[in-house]
């Protein structure tokens, strides 16, 4: 989607130019020394923004003094203000960064008495009139987990609501000629985040407007969970041309984010182009989760009813052995293997042998199987149809790339089946060349998260490709002539291929979790952390996962403050909120259920309301 170009301090965003990346600092905004500090790190990490939170009119002048530091030590990166609740601070804030980003949600006070409509165009547009004499542009920041009463009552929690209430600001905007914004969408939940940014971008069009996007999704997480996540429902919008800036927001040191980030940006950047397919099926709905109806493949529990599957790739193996099944997770009990939550669904071994051990309850993909097909996007025709009409149990496996036209081709395919009546169950496939697995996870989930969140594909396998490393080393020792040496080469690559395929399959259940198509493991919802956050939340996230990673399905967020939380943690079943100094509040779900409890106590009394409510197993 093209977007008008919007000025940020020397460095303008949408139009022509590549996608932004930011971060957002944790200190203590009246600790002007510390915060200075992160916002080089962050700079230093390779971020165009650095956005810092101003709760109140005095963090909002403390702004004026971080700038005036950060030159006098050569660093000009545009800063933003993030302002919640207060519209006297963004007034201040206007005067000093290039940047404010508000939350039309909370802008105004609701208990004010006033008409909330009128008061909050009078304060916005106070506050445009301020921006506009400044040169500071603005962010609609929309959070699903704390849309107006407003909004609530005629839309409820939902994407629609989430775009209505950016449209009434930006129609105050079109009002005002202000032209300096950019809007976001930002949920936790990666469905509700790009369904309503891909209404948002339509509605825009519809409206003439053409605002760069701000994309993220709140609160990921931290470690190889948050990365999935935000490449997920970031990865979605890129692939579908959207969005001008990007924050992947990670309960680590903010410096972390900005590398996961210009790898996600640059593996999209590496395509020949990222145009907008939204619109090329009037027929689907891009703009809610409905799963393609398919029936039960014969050869494995996938398609039909059964959940979204994970497939693990042992075809590159030599000789599948009990050792290898073993090693995916799966034991035998002495009349059957037994899996768990994490094991895969079914084993592709493609044309590699499987030695001779009992095989009950195992379900072995192969390629001399008449009940597997492989094909590509490209495949259509008459005959290729009625082939799978008189065969509707046969389980395709469908191969993805990486061209400029992929998702649109992908997404043509599944079209191409529901006009022809096909319901054949689909695996989605993928090899990836060997980097590392940080870069394999983000291009994967960006892959398969479009395609789940769309609601094609019963299954997924990730597959490795020959690591180049162990093509040498077979090529080197094959010179020497050495048949020990070339023998413990291959060995050792049948190890890489193993451990790869068990790292593989749990970066498959990550995707579907994120893509919110199968829950295989505890959800944490988890801030990045600001200057409002109110305890140590890295140590506190690790400390609540020690205790309860076993609650399978169940969402917990730890939040750093009321801002954060219970608004911006709208999905979690339990919520772990920063109240104040050594203070913590305890819900479940958007309900208070524990108030000012001491920080010492909190976990165990977290792990006591989960128990009280039945949900402790």
């Amino acid at each position: 989607m093209k977007s008008t170009e919007v000025h940020i301090g020397g460095i303008p965003l949408g139009g022509a130019h590549p996608v932004r990346l930011q971060s957002m600092t944790t200190t203590n905004t009246l600790d002007v020394p510390a915060t200075v500090a992160q916002c080089i790190a962050i700079a230093k990490a390779g971020a165009d923004y650095v956005r810092i939170t101003a709760q109140g009119v005095r963090e909002a002048e403390a702004l004026q003094q971080i700038k005036a530091a950060l030159k006098k030590q050569g660093y000009n990166i545009p800063l933003i203000a993030d302002i919640h609740f207060n519209p006297a601070a963004a007034e201040v804030a206007a005067r000093y960064v290039e940047k404010v980003r508000i939350n039309p949600g909370n802008f105004v006070d609701r208990a004010s008495g006033v008409d909330e409509p009128a008061l909050l165009r009078e304060k916005f547009v106070r506050l445009l009139g301020i921006c506009r004499e400044h040169g500071t542009a603005l962010r609609i920041g929309v959070n699903h987990g704390s849309l107006s009463a407003r909004m609530l009552d005629r839309y409820g929690d939902t994407p629609q609501g989430m775009v209505a209430s950016a449209m009434e600001f930006l129609q105050i905007c079109r009002d005002e000629n202000f032209t300096s914004v950019v809007v976001s969408m930002k949920s936790s939940n990666t469905r509700v985040m790009v369904y309503a940014t891909r209404l948002l971008a339509q509605r825009m069009a519809e409206e003439g407007l053409s605002c760069p996007l701000h994309l993220g999704v709140t609160e990921a997480g931290e470690g190889e969970d948050g990365r999935i996540k935000s490449a997920v429902g970031i990865g979605a919008l890129l692939a579908d041309g959207l969005g001008g800036t990007i924050r992947v927001s990670l309960t680590e040191a903010p410096q972390r984010e900005i590398p996961v980030a210009k790898k996600l940006v640059r593996y999209f950047s590496a395509k020949a182009s990222r145009a907008s397919s939204l619109y090329e099926n009037s027929e689907h709905d891009f703009f809610g989760y409905a799963k393609r109806a398919s029936a039960p493949a014969s050869v494995a529990p996938i398609g039909g009813h059964n959940p979204v599957a994970v497939a693990a790739d042992l075809s590159r193996l030599p000789l599948v052995t009990r050792k290898d099944v073993e090693q995916l997770g799966f034991t035998f009990d002495g009349q059957a293997w037994k899996g768990s939550d994490s094991t895969p669904d079914m084993i592709y071994v493609g044309m590699s042998e499987v030695d001779s051990f009992p095989l009950h309850n195992l379900h072995i993909l192969s390629d001399e199987s008449e009940e597997l097909l492989h094909c590509k996007p490209s495949f259509s025709g008459a005959d290729f149809f009625a082939f799978l009409k008189s065969k509707p149990h046969t389980l395709l496996v469908l191969a993805l790339d990486n061209g400029a036209k992929a998702l649109s081709e992908q997404r043509k395919f599944f079209f191409q089946l529901k006009k022809n009546g096909i319901t054949n169950p689909v695996l989605l496939h993928r090899a990836y060349s060997e980097a590392d697995y940080e870069s394999l996870q983000l291009q994967a989930a960006a892959d398969f998260g479009s395609l789940l969140i769309d609601g094609f594909g019963d299954g997924i396998m990730l597959s490795l490709s020959q690591p180049s490393s162990i093509v040498e080393a077979m090529a080197s020792v094959k010179t020497e002539q050495s048949d020990t040496a070339l023998k413990a080469v291959e060995q050792k690559a049948t190890f890489t291929r193993c451990a790869r395929a068990i790292d593989l399959v749990g970066t498959s259940f990550g995707i579907l979790q994120a893509a919110r198509v199968r829950f295989s493991k505890t959800e944490y919802i988890s801030c990045p952390g600001c200057g409002r956050t109110l305890f140590e939340l890295q140590q506190t996230l690790q400390e609540v996962k020690s205790r309860t990673a076993h609650l399978k399905g169940l969402k917990i967020a730890i939040m750093g403050c009321i801002v954060n939380g219970p608004g911006e943690m709208a999905d979690a079943d339990y919520g772990y909120v920063g109240a104040g100094p050594g203070r913590v509040s305890l819900y479940k779900g958007k309900v208070r259920m524990e108030a000012g409890v001491e920080q010492e106590r909190a976990v165990d009394r977290l792990i006591m309301l989960i128990k009280e409510n039945g949900d402790w197993r």
